[in-house]
């Protein structure tokens, strides 16, 4: 009990600041006994309540992003219900080969994404790369709902390399919304989990408990990192994900 409370608050400190906090309590519930499916669904409900504790902790880099928010959430919730589904039907396998692709993808963007972002400001024609939710934005941020739903390690920063690039923001804004929509994809994945799955309470009730605190704490440390210093964190965290998914 001791060892899956603590994986929750280090989980929810690590979803708040970076995201990719499965690759903490997943493993932790394998390795006390519990099935992978039924571990992986565990896992998501007991940290829907994390991800509210981590989003409110960035509240103030919230303002002003109300209207994208509104839109960019009801596609991941969409995308969120299609992984969860995914994950009750099929086996892991077509995901465990495309997704440390797209995490790969996801750390090269947050790594160049000031110049890029200047370059398509430029070519913008005066308008700003502020407000930039074309399709490729929406289905970028549908599919990493899919995976959030159906997995998640890396979620995070899928969702920081997306954004980054094509809204234009400041880094802790931009995790700050990424805070949100992971919420939004694990708290409808987790509701379809209630309804139809099999959930072992205990664990999900310990991860609920520690990643509320864990949000809180990740909230607190990451909102004053510097730029530089969260964009070097997110690529380390998208390099052990990749590790872990490819070797898992």
């Amino acid at each position: 009990m001791l060892v899956v409370l603590a994986a929750g608050i280090g989980a929810g400190a690590v979803n708040a600041v970076v995201g990719s906090g499965t690759l903490i309590t997943f493993p932790v519930l394998l390795a006390v006994g519990y099935p992978p499916v039924l571990a992986n669904v565990t896992n998501t409900v007991g940290l829907t309540p994390g991800g509210v504790s981590g989003a409110y902790g960035y509240r103030a880099e919230l303002t002003g992003q109300r209207s994208r928010l509104v839109t960019l959430g009801a596609v991941s919730m969409v995308g969120g219900l299609s992984g969860g589904l995914l994950l009750l039907s099929l086996p892991s396998d077509a995901f465990r080969a495309i997704v440390p692709v797209l995490i790969a993808v996801s750390v090269v963007l947050v790594l160049v994404q000031p110049r890029l972002a200047r370059r398509l400001a430029r070519s913008d024609d005066g308008r700003g790369a502020g407000e930039r939710l074309g399709p490729t934005l929406l289905a970028g941020i549908f599919g990493s709902g899919v995976y959030g739903g159906y997995f998640g390690a890396g979620q995070g920063v899928l969702l920081i390399g997306l954004m980054g690039v094509f809204l234009g923001e400041d880094l802790q804004r931009v995790n700050a919304a990424k805070n949100v929509l992971a919420g939004l994809v694990n708290g409808t994945a987790a509701v379809l989990f209630l309804l139809v799955g099999d959930i072992a309470w205990e664990a999900a009730g310990l991860i609920a408990v520690g990643s509320v605190v864990g949000g809180q704490l990740g909230a607190s440390i990451g909102r004053r990192l510097p730029a530089s210093v969260l964009r070097g964190l997110v690529a380390t965290v998208g390099v052990v994900a990749i590790a872990a998914i490819v070797v898992g």
